[in-house]
């Protein structure tokens, strides 16, 4: 019975303690001050603010072209920047709509091929904070060489949000099943969107 209570309860308090030291990073995500001039800017899509946050980056010139990655199929530009409130239609030339990435993973392929045809050296990442860690360690697994800086869309819910508990909870387990390397097979053999 202790070897139970010991092969059990030590796993079990391992990720208990790495998941509060997850939620405390993301808890203290914030944007890199001041923000270094990158070769390109890309946007993860899912969650909202994101492209509007991207959209300002490129404005700002923070970098010359945008990545609008895992977009709907026969989503374009404007669909994006009235909801945005911002008129990119004069930056349309540097701005590149991606719909081939449905996962976080794929964003990363999709974005590595884009770097790879505009020869970019550094990306500036934007993504939800609660997802920064996974979508930067997908993005140093598929973009060896090229700088990242990323810049969270910041979140901060009620503490007693039950449901960004949940949130939380499944991004850390995704997270730990990319960092242990098994995110493709949870992927394509439990169906689990990474």
């Amino acid at each position: 019975m202790r070897g139970l209570v010991i092969a059990v309860g030590v796993p079990a308090m391992a990720w208990f303690l790495g998941f509060l030291w997850f939620a405390v990073c993301v808890a203290m995500e914030g944007p890199v001050v001041p923000m270094p001039h990158a070769d390109g800017i890309v946007v993860l899509t899912g969650g909202r603010d994101r492209v509007k946050l991207g959209l300002e980056l490129l404005v700002a010139g923070a970098a010359p072209r945008l990545l609008i990655s895992g977009a709907g199929a026969g989503t374009n530009l404007g669909d994006f920047t009235p909801r945005d409130g911002i008129n990119a239609v004069a930056d349309a030339p540097r701005i590149t709509i991606g719909h081939d990435a449905a996962t976080t993973r794929g964003n990363a392929v999709e974005a590595g091929a884009w770097a790879s045809r505009y020869h970019l050296h550094s990306l500036i990442i934007v993504t939800a904070n609660y997802h920064m860690p996974r979508a930067l360690l997908e993005f140093r697994r598929h973009l060896p060489g090229i700088r990242l800086t990323p810049e969270p869309v910041l979140r901060v819910p009620p503490v007693d949000s039950w449901q960004m508990l949940r949130l939380l909870v499944t991004e850390y387990t995704k997270y730990l099943t990319v960092r242990v390397g098994l995110g493709g097979f949870a992927a394509r053999n439990i169906g689990i969107y990474m």
